[in-house]
């Protein structure tokens, strides 16, 4: 396999780089509205709750 198609296979692209801007501190200079507030933070409660359920499902396959 080549380098460039291995490279190519582990980049993140557009949704696995909101991943790490979700959780990033908000830009102080723009105030984003009420409802763009409420889905970003129910989004990281979605995150967070699919990989705890991740962890817990390996676990269990592994013991």
């Amino acid at each position: 396999m080549s380098t460039k198609r291995i490279k190519e296979f582990f980049q993140l692209g557009e949704v696995g780089n909101y991943f790490f801007r979700v959780f990033r501190k908000p830009d102080p200079d723009t105030k984003p509205n009420f409802n763009l507030r409420m889905m970003h933070g129910i989004n990281k409660i979605s995150i967070l709750m699919f990989l705890a359920a991740l962890i817990v499902w390996i676990v269990k396959r592994i013991a």
